[in-house]
Formats: structure tokens, sequence, C-alpha cells
């Protein structure tokens, strides 16, 4: 498969009955056009399966920008994976404010959803939409199965390592449901079909499966290559173990500081990876050439439309008197801007604030309406670095870099700082190594004394910056909720006020709970 070839199965692959999955509304069903008797009598079937789960993450549904979504009850835009993810990992956050009053929209800026709110039920409901499609794709995959298929030979080892890439990518799901939820339900193939409701999993039993999983696959996984840009790699794997162990304490109550650093020290010794010597490469057209991406959501605009994912970053992110044309994109939608204390957690001469867009912006968010107050930041553009328009004007060509180098250097100086092994001399060298590519040289190292765990914290926000880590990473730190770190609109104020602890994890969908009687909300709701 070439290094974008999946996209081009994945908006007409026709998709097997589902039923059994973790939620229960039947209104959020994954769709269904053939059975599972004649769907796989084409062996394309098995890739045009895969390239369908991959795409959950990038696509809103099957013919493209609008017409057939995944799921039902939400403008089909701003029912996208990555969208979704995005704005309830950035909104809430002291590093995004967006200025729409579409429904579920506002109160993500403030911290004060309900179990009614729009996007957490439709974020909740994507992803268990690709658990599902994840869990029947490895049900028409079994040995038993492809034995009665007459499946051998190339396709079938080929067909084995599909079926740990659909593992990584059901982990990766599972990873964003303990993460944001909690407690859900743990459904996997061996569930059958048509089954009662799921039960509730505790949170870190579904975090041990997990890890479980992401470790029994790592071999069978293909190696970073060219042509597997944009695949779940070995490396990828060790990347989300080391995300999921980063936030061990905050999931089972007990910290995996070093196996965080065993995960991540994997990543870095891979060989395969290097930073890119342009920080602002890594959110541009081409990112696919970047030496950094260890795994993207991938993007193009031809063959991945949607108005969501980054094509909504691009857009977005634009307004008042900039021109989109130097982004690549037909039109501004005036929404995303910094919160003022993203702003000013940088330093004069860090060139990673390029980007921000002051002219007719207030650096205060007066008004949470009006997108000219707050800094506007489209760190993301649909424009190659040699400055060429992205393929398409409206649909984005450029990657979200999910996972990428940068970030596993400051893992390990997270890690190193918490006790989990390493070394200080190297986790210095690689903080330093990402502030000399933002400062063009020396001038932005700091010293061994300076390496601590809230200048981490401060880092991975400058280094990080809309990357859809803020959230996680603030509760891991215990300034997500409570009053000890306060920002502008947390808590529905401007000058920003404690909000309590339960509001760390989203509430299950109302929805679901009436559909599904084994389901305990989370406290607070």
């Amino acid at each position: 498969m070439n290094t974008r070839g999946w996209k081009e199965v994945a908006v007409a692959v026709a998709l097997v009955c589902l039923a059994a999955t973790g939620c229960t509304d039947t209104t959020v069903q994954p769709k269904s056009t053939v059975s599972s008797g004649n769907i796989f009598s084409d062996p394309a079937s098995y890739l045009a399966f895969l390239a369908k789960i991959y795409a959950g993450l990038a696509l809103s549904g099957q013919i493209g920008p609008f017409g057939d979504p995944d799921i039902q009850g939400i403008d089909e835009g701003f029912g996208q994976y990555l969208r979704l993810y995005w704005e309830m990992q950035e909104l809430p956050t002291d590093e995004a404010v967006i200025a729409w009053t579409d429904v579920g929209l506002p109160e993500m800026n403030t911290q004060l959803w309900t179990s009614l709110s729009t996007m957490v039920v439709a974020m909740y409901y994507r992803i268990f939409v690709q658990v599902s499609l994840a869990n029947e794709f490895l049900r028409q995959t079994t040995d038993a199965v492809l034995d009665s298929r007459g499946v051998t030979g190339t396709l079938r080892t080929q067909i084995h390592q599909y079926r740990a890439e659909v593992r990584f990518l059901r982990a990766l799901s599972y990873w964003h449901g303990i993460d944001l939820f909690g407690s859900i339900p743990l459904v996997t193939e061996r569930d059958p079909v048509g089954a009662t409701p799921p039960k509730q999993a505790a949170r870190d039993s579904i975090y041990r499966y997990v890890v479980s999983e992401l470790t029994a696959i790592q071999g069978q996984l293909p190696a970073p290559s060219a042509s597997t840009y944009g695949h779940a790699t070995g490396p990828a794997a060790s990347m989300l173990l080391a995300e999921v162990y980063l936030n061990a304490g905050v999931y089972t109550g007990t910290p995996q500081w070093p196996q965080a650093m065993a995960a991540v020290q994997a990543v870095i010794n891979s060989g395969y990876y290097s930073l890119d010597s342009s920080w602002l490469h890594l959110f541009q057209a081409d990112n696919n050439t970047s030496p950094e991406m260890i795994f993207p959501i991938i993007q193009d605009g031809v063959t991945t439309q949607t108005a969501g994912g980054v094509t909504f970053l691009v857009h977005a992110a634009c307004g008042n008197t900039m021109d989109p044309a130097a982004y690549g994109i037909d039109g501004c939608w005036f929404g995303l801007r910094l919160k003022p204390e993203a702003y000013d957690n940088y330093a004069a001469g860090d060139t990673r604030t390029s980007y921000f867009w002051t002219d007719g912006q207030t650096v205060a968010v007066t008004d949470i309406l009006d997108f000219s107050t707050g800094i506007a930041a489209p760190k993301f553009r649909n424009t190659t670095s040699t400055g060429a328009p992205g393929s398409n004007s409206t649909f984005v060509d450029t990657d979200f870099p999910l996972f990428r180098l940068g970030e596993a250097y400051l893992i390990y100086a997270e890690a190193f700082l918490r006790g989990g092994g390493g070394t200080q001399a190297q986790a210095l060298a690689y903080v330093n190594a990402l502030r000399e590519r933002a400062y063009g040289g020396t001038s932005g190292d700091i010293t061994a004394a300076q390496l601590t765990l809230p200048f981490v914290l401060a880092e991975r926000g400058r280094e990080l910056l809309w990357e859809a880590h803020r959230r996680t990473d603030l509760i891991r730190y215990g300034l997500f909720t409570g009053g000890s770190y306060v920002w502008s609109w947390k808590g529905g104020t401007q000058a920003g006020t404690a909000t309590p602890p339960f509001r760390d994890l989203y509430p299950l969908p109302a929805s679901e709970l009436v559909a599904n009687p084994n389901l305990k909300q989370n406290p607070g709701y």
C-alpha cells in the first residue's frame, strides 16, 4: 500500500452488519449496507475494511463530507472523531476558546457540560463505533473463519498483520474512552453479536486490557517506513503504551513511571525518527514528509473530505483581518483563538509564536463570541513548506500529528523527573533540542536546575499547543479542576474560578444510561 493508499478505498467500503457494541442507543449504531456473507468474497474487502477503521479517525461518514454519517443526532462535520476529541481536550483548558454558539459547544469552553451536551454524547458514540468496527473485523478474520473461506498464502499473512493494526486502533479508542469517561463497557470480538447490554468495566480494568493488547501486538505490527506511513507500527504501539503508562496514576491510582520510560525509550531508540528541522513543517500540507511523525491521522483534500479534522482546525482558526488564501483555504470560519494564559506561556525569541496573528486581536478574551478577542493561532495550515497551496482549498491535506517524536522527548523528561529512570543529562538534552529548534540556537537552553516538573508542563504547552494533549496533561498534574490554577473562562467567568474535581471526567451520555441499565453515571452528574 502506498503512503496514502488506504484513503482511496475508505469512503467506498461497504460495512458488515454490526450489533454488539459498547453503546446501546440504537440511534447511533454503525450502518450496514451488505452482509458478511458476501462482502468478503472479494479479497480486497479485508483491506477496505481495515481502511474504513483507519478512516473512522479522519472521516465523518461513508461518502465524503456530508450525506451518509456514521453516527446520528449531530451535524456530520461536528460529529467527526478527531474534531470531537480535539474539542474535548483543548476547549476546557487554558489553551483554546471557540466563538460559536452551536448546541453543545459553549459549555466546552467553560467546563460546564452535562450528560446531555451534544459534543460529549457524540464523542462517546464515536469511540464505540470504532470499537464495534474493530471487533467485527477481528470476528471476520479468525483462523477458523479464514479456513472456511479458503484464505491462504500471502493474503492470510497480510490479514494477520491487519489484525494487529486493528487491535492497535481499538486500544487507541479505549484509551480515549477511559481518559475521557473513566469506567465504560469493555466489549471485544469475543462478545456475541446481539447480546444483552454490556456491563460497565472499571477504569483500571480497561487500562490493563489496553496495556496487554499493545504488548501482545508489538511484534506483529509493521516496521516504520515510507510505505507504512499512517499505519500502526511497532513504535506507534510503544508510543501509545508510553501515553497510557504516563497517565497510569490517574487511571489506576498506581503510577507506572519506569514503564512509561521504557516504552518511550523504545520509540526513541527505534532509530527511524528524528526531529524535523522546522517545527512549522509539522503542521503544513506536506507534513507527511516530516521525519518526526510517529502516528498521524491522515488528511487529504481529495480523498478524505470532511468538515471535521484538520479542515476544522485550519478554517476555524482563521478570521478577522486574516487572508484565508495565505493558509491555503477558501474562507475563514471565525472560531478558534488562544486563551491569554496560552499566549503568555511563550517568551520573546521563541519562534513557535511566529504563526500567531495579533493584528486586530486582543490578548484578553473579553467576549467568547467575538473572534477579535483572543490572539488567533493558525498553527495548522493548508500550504506546504514551499508555500504552495494544498490540493483543495476547502478540504485540507495537512495530517494531524497524534504522536510525534517531540512529545516522546518530553515524556522522557517527565518520566525521569518522576523517578522513572533515565538520566538527567539525557532528559536535559532532549528538552534543549526542542528549545534550540524553537529559538534557532542555544539562547533558549535551560540548565539542569531549571528542568522541573512545572517547567515540563509549561514546555508541553508550548511545544504541543493545540495537539489535543492539554486536558490530559493538566489532570495528570492535578490542575484541570479545583482552584490552584484558574484561567480565563474556567468555570464560566472571564477571570476564571475553581471547578469541582468531578469534572476531571466527562459524564456518560444520559441516553446511554436509559438504554443500558448496567451503567452507573460518573459522580457529580
